[in-house]
């Protein structure tokens, strides 16, 4: 029987604790058993029980500043956690201590519940592609998969811009589109959106215009306030019929705060615009909403 393709994900959070949402997320990865995740972080106060496919890495950014500064051969000097969005595509690079032994890479984010990644990550489209976004228009920092060779690890580099972005205090949200996302959602070319440095985006479909790459981009997640989500054992459902890879809470966690440390996530749940309901007893997709 083939077996799947290896995957490992780096997470890197630093400059204050791991947030209410991380109890959901490693949840979520406990049900991904075949898929590894290496979260970097400078919190060592977090004392629950992991998945066994959950590794915490402790980390200071002074650590992490040293290891930048000599993967990338130039001074590195992240001042802020969330200045490491703008490495994210590097990762493969800078921690490909951790990744030797894996086929495939990504970046994710803890604000994320995943459904089945293997069920949407399939061993014939990981096979066909060099980079994988999960959505149709745009590069996923909240999600996205690279093959593991150096290929890939080092299509940073083909950013003209790349030694400045990383040189710099500034935010460019360079793993995605340095903030041109609906210039990239209305459908324009790469070579029509000026922007102040070259993102990701422009250099993934520059590099697959010249036969360099094939990514893949598909609609395979939800954002935004949607409600009528529902998680069952270890799968992400919207309405109750459509199966997603993931859903991602940048909304919801400014809305939501649980009133009390959720110890015990159950195997099933549901998110609604504003709030998580824990189901005691199963529940069936057809009398759940």
């Amino acid at each position: 029987m083939k077996q799947d393709k290896s995957i490992a994900f780096i997470i890197c959070y630093f400059g204050c604790n791991l947030p209410w949402y991380f109890d959901y997320f490693i949840h979520s990865c406990g049900y991904n058993p075949t898929i590894d995740f290496f979260i970097i972080t400078d919190d060592t106060s977090y004392s629950k029980a992991l998945p066994v496919n959950v590794k915490l890495i402790y980390k200071t950014l002074y650590d992490v500043n040293l290891l930048a500064t000599e993967k990338l051969g130039f001074p590195v000097n992240i001042k802020f956690g969330y200045k490491l969005c703008d490495f994210k595509p590097a990762y493969g690079h800078i921690f490909s201590y951790l990744l030797k032994e894996y086929d495939f890479w990504g970046h994710t984010d803890l604000d994320v519940i995943f459904g089945n990644i293997r069920e949407f990550m399939t061993d014939e489209l990981l096979e066909a592609h060099d980079l994988i976004s999960v959505r149709p228009d745009w590069l996923t920092g909240c999600f996205l998969l690279y093959k593991n060779v150096p290929k890939t690890n080092l299509l940073f580099t083909h950013s003209k811009d790349y030694k400045k972005v990383f040189s710099s205090d500034n935010h460019y949200c360079f793993d995605e589109t340095n903030f041109a996302h609906d210039a990239f959602s209305e459908g324009r070319s790469y070579q029509e959106i000026d922007t102040e440095i070259e993102s990701m985006m422009h250099v993934v479909k520059k590099m697959e215009a010249a036969n360099y790459i094939k990514p893949f981009f598909d609609l395979f997640i939800i954002e935004g306030l949607p409600g009528k989500l529902k998680w069952k054992n270890g799968r992400m459902y919207y309405r109750g019929k459509y199966e997603i890879l993931l859903y991602h809470m940048i909304y919801f966690k400014k809305r939501y705060m649980p009133k009390t440390s959720r110890l015990n996530i159950p195997g099933s749940f549901s998110i609604s615009p504003a709030n998580i309901y824990h189901h005691t007893r199963p529940k069936t997709l057809s009398n759940e909403f």
